[in-house]
């Protein structure tokens, strides 16, 4: 089933970059596009990164997640908080279609439970990294980003990666190795972990700055194929 919502919510923009796996995180050995910031109308062929298809957990499980990122993310405005399945994405204008495709493939999907316990870390240049949390069962989440990408083969960036696609729910950034390692092993002392049932996938979409907050689109249900 399709429904058609929108509001307004925060979350991270998700960089393009190749990353090797390490102890406690992945390091950045690729280029980070994001400290390259591209005209915000830019299209990469038929993707834009004004559009996503994500995983996102329950309204009413957030708190925890934005008392964190609201001090320590720079990208909890324009994100709500969620897990990235494709990203860069098709236009807006595609989606009434593209959602048909998604639901008619995500009808052999049952909905699956995802915990949010444990907190790692991606490295990228100049000491800086980012923190998330990772969901589980990772291997879940990994089918169901792959059976999606067959439907648009060429929004492939989140598996251009060595390990291919992480799932990841991004919860900040830090500066420093001896920061970041402080800052994760409180977090980490304090974290209560999250868990939901992922019954849903959602397209989302923004405009261009100054409204440029993520907005809900599209929402597929997983488990059946029935359209309104």
């Amino acid at each position: 089933m399709i429904h058609d919502r929108s509001y307004k919510d925060e979350a991270r923009l998700l960089s393009p970059v190749i990353w090797n796996a390490t102890s406690n995180g992945l390091t950045d050995i690729g280029s980070d596009l994001s400290h390259h910031p591209r005209h915000e109308d830019s299209y990469m062929g038929k993707k834009t990164n004004t559009t996503a298809l994500v995983l996102i957990p329950p309204a009413e499980l957030w708190e925890p997640i934005q008392a964190i990122r609201r001090v320590h993310d720079r990208h909890v405005r324009r994100w709500m908080p969620h897990i990235t399945l494709l990203y860069p994405f098709r236009a807006h204008e595609e989606f009434a279609e593209l959602a048909e495709q998604f639901a008619a493939m995500c009808g052999g999907v049952e909905p699956f439970r995802v915990d949010l316990g444990e907190l790692r870390y991606f490295q990228h240049r100049r000491e800086s990294y980012t923190l998330w949390l990772a969901p589980e069962p990772r291997a879940a989440l990994v089918r169901l980003q792959a059976l999606l990408g067959k439907i648009v083969p060429d929004c492939d960036d989140v598996v251009q990666h060595r390990d291919g696609f992480t799932p990841h729910l991004s919860i900040a950034q830090v500066r420093g190795e001896k920061q970041m390692l402080t800052f994760k092993h409180e977090v980490q002392a304090g974290w209560q972990p999250i868990a939901f049932r992922a019954h849903e996938i959602t397209l989302i979409w923004r405009h261009n700055p100054p409204d440029d907050v993520f907005r809900i689109g599209q929402v597929v249900q997983l488990g059946t194929g029935a359209l309104p």
